[in-house]
């Protein structure tokens, strides 16, 4: 029922009037708050459809973000393993992506602008095969000179790789903050704080994840142990590196990183994807018999009637010799090609000597001719040396034997003068090879020219040890950049006569584990007992001799025995009948149990380049002790060795990763992983175990 309210006396009410009735304005009143939560209703319901717009942009800008496993951030970028764990972290410590740059388009994210400006930013992720999914990735600046940095986080994993280093660890063990100097080949025995003569680009985790920088970038390393992180960095200012000609100095950093379901299998695919291997094995001979070097007894007081003792003491002690291998200094001056009539006054009957009693020789060579030489007037005539940036004058250099030239071995010329000089006097003598000295980028000047233009200094190394390959089958390097392919011996930089990490005896499984993985199989670990120098050597004077201390030379002799190939100089007679006879014991046993295993697995090494000396991770790689083990290795797969490495020690602690084992002594342990404690080795053994299937 319609309710009638009354109209007071006066108040008629008329359509359109000005006036309102008391009704309509209670109503009014009434209605505006209705007004406003309407309003305020349409606002919220617009916020509602902005915010779900900016969420829904969000998160597709999210999933563009991402490929495969892979988070990309301003900052950096996250690769997941298939549980979702983090296993590799990269920031980007010298700019930050503007992420509205960023586009993606099939497998490829890109981006075109950072906070400094323009860039070629990309990540194209490649799926080589089930079980490895690899990033390519590339920070390009288009404006900015400076450089660019990026940093790798451990992640709690164990790395390896890199470089030779004069404090070798197994994994690598970056200590302080080191800000990124140029990764460039380095003789690490005269500056202990570069890489060394043996690099690569190349870093491999426990994580299964691996690192491979491209050759194009000029690249610095550094590192914080405090932050956990390597510093690889791409800068042309302040640096040894050079844009290619033509193009301007804008640094890019490129790299690839691999994921695989194991340490073992993505660094076998690494391997065979981007190093080159031998094409032969070098001489068998070498891998079974030891090798003997003039130069830690003699050092540079050579002479004929020293090396014929030499070679006479050899044979009377009852040990075999692959060569006699004579070092520095047979020649009158640095940069000649013949014997020092003074030292060698009858070199042709004394190689008829050599021959006769069954040697055969190899001399000792270097890149350098000193300023004091008459070849160096001949070789500034013909245009040999490396130049000064201008390219007018030849650029004199400092090493370790005094001042001169090094040749420039991108020069056709100069490669065909030294090697004719090389075949000259092995052939007038018959000489059966070389010892390569130096090659290391460090002697060359900061600033140079040489024929072939070179954006990376190392490539020098690279030229270098091609000079090898005429005489390869018993040739020695101790430098190698991109020369894996080089089938002779890579001798691993000179140790001192000590115990410890620092060129001593504990770093030689370090090193020899570390040139591996970087490809570099055939391997000389360097003199057994060091080179004895008067001020690092543990030990004492011996008549007018310094001798490397006695039991450090057995351990030293022990373990060398186990390695592909056994080189001594200090003699194991400057002792007494006792380390003769151990001598005798090892040498035979590298001879008739190590050897054929060796040069089984060098064969193998043509096709997989899989290395012969392996870390216990190869066949333990879910096994966490495995990554952190220093001083075992494998030869192969199944046999083990543990030297003992500390003095005063006849036992040791041995890790037996899971598999049955047997060891030298006959004991069968079925039940690992295990640790044996106090492992009974006495001074004339050494600890190895056979893995039985």
């Amino acid at each position: 029922m319609y309710h009638i309210v009354p109209v007071a006396p006066g108040e008629q009410q008329t359509a359109g009037g000005t006036g309102g009735s008391p009704l309509k304005k209670k109503l009014a009143r009434e209605g505006r708050p209705l007004v406003m939560a309407g309003m305020l209703g349409c606002v919220l319901v617009l916020a509602a459809v902005v915010a779900w717009c900016y969420y829904s942009a969000s998160l597709r800008k999210a999933r563009l973000l991402k490929a495969e496993l892979l988070d990309l951030n301003k900052d950096g970028f996250i690769i997941h393993n298939q549980t979702g764990a983090v296993i590799f972290s990269m920031s980007f410590r010298s700019g930050t992506l503007d992420l509205d740059s960023c586009s993606k388009e099939g497998n490829i994210l890109s981006c075109t602008q950072s906070d400094s400006g323009k860039l070629n930013f990309f990540i194209q992720t490649v799926q080589t095969k089930d079980t490895v999914m690899c990033y390519r990735v590339r920070w390009e600046e288009l404006q900015n000179k400076h450089s660019v940095e990026h940093a790798m986080a451990y992640n709690d994993s164990h790395w390896y790789g890199g470089a030779e280093t004069a404090t070798q660890y197994w994994p690598i063990r970056m200590q302080g903050e080191k800000e990124p100097q140029p990764f460039i080949t380095s003789d690490v025995y005269l500056n202990r704080n570069a890489f060394g003569g043996i690099l690569e680009r190349y870093w491999l985790s426990s994580n299964a994840t691996a690192i491979k920088i491209n050759d194009s970038v000029p690249f610095h390393l550094g590192w914080s142990e405090k932050d956990r992180t390597l510093r690889f960095q791409a800068r042309y200012q302040d640096s040894p590196f050079r844009p290619p000609e033509g193009q301007q100095a804008l640094p890019e950093l490129s790299y690839r990183v691999c994921v695989g379901s194991d340490v073992t299998s993505i660094h076998k695919y690494m391997v065979r994807r981007y190093f080159p291997k031998p094409i032969k094995v070098p001489s068998p001979e070498v891998f079974k018999q030891p090798l003997w070097s003039t130069w830690a007894l003699h050092k540079t007081a050579v002479t004929q009637e020293k090396l014929l003792r030499y070679a006479s003491d050899i044979t009377k002690h009852g040990f075999t010799c692959s060569h006699l291998e004579l070092d520095d200094r047979y020649t009158a001056d640095y940069g000649e090609f013949d014997f020092d009539p003074q030292k060698f006054p009858n070199a042709s009957g004394m190689f008829d000597k050599l021959r006769e009693d069954g040697f055969q020789v190899s001399l000792w060579t270097h890149p350098f001719i000193n300023y004091d030489s008459i070849n160096f007037g001949v070789a500034v005539e013909k245009g040999l040396f490396v130049r000064e940036p201008s390219g007018e004058l030849p650029a004199l250099v400092r090493w370790w034997n005094g001042i001169g030239g090094i040749l420039d071995f991108t020069n056709p010329d100069a490669r065909e003068w030294y090697s004719s000089h090389l075949s000259m006097i092995k052939t007038r003598y018959d000489v059966t090879s070389f010892k390569f000295g130096g090659g290391e980028t460090s002697y060359l000047p900061r600033q140079f020219s040489t024929l072939v233009p070179l954006s990376d200094p190392s490539t020098f190394t690279r030229y270098y040890t091609e000079m090898a390959i005429p005489f390869s089958e018993r040739a020695e390097l101790r430098v190698g950049y991109q020369s894996q392919d080089i089938s002779c011996f890579f001798r691993i930089i000179d140790r001192d006569s000590v115990w410890g990490y620092e060129l001593g005896l504990k770093s030689i499984i370090p090193t020899v584990l570390t040139i591996s993985i970087l490809g570099y199989q055939f391997v000389l670990p360097d003199m057994i007992g060091g080179n004895a120098y008067p001020n690092r050597t543990a030990g004492g004077l011996n008549g007018k001799n310094v001798l490397p201390d006695r039991e450090l030379y057995i351990r030293w002799l022990e373990l060398s025995a186990f390695m592909p190939a056994m080189q001594f100089s200090i003699p194991p007679w400057a002792y007494d009948n006792e380390v003769v006879q151990i001598a005798q014991k090892f040498t035979e046993l590298h001879e008739t149990l190590v050897a054929p295993r060796v040069l089984e697995l060098a064969g193998e090494v043509l096709k997989t380049g899989d290395p012969i000396i392996r870390p216990l991770w190869w066949i333990a790689n879910v096994d966490e002790a495995a990554y952190k083990i220093d001083s075992q290795f494998l030869i192969g797969d199944d046999l083990m060795v543990a030297p003992v490495l500390e003095p005063g020690k006849q036992e040791r602690d041995i890790y037996l990763p899971a598999g049955r084992w047997k060891s030298y002594k006959g004991e069968h342990f079925d039940k690992g992983p295990m640790y044996l404690t106090d492992y009974p080795v006495d001074l004339d053994e050494i600890a190895f175990f056979t893995r039985v299937y």
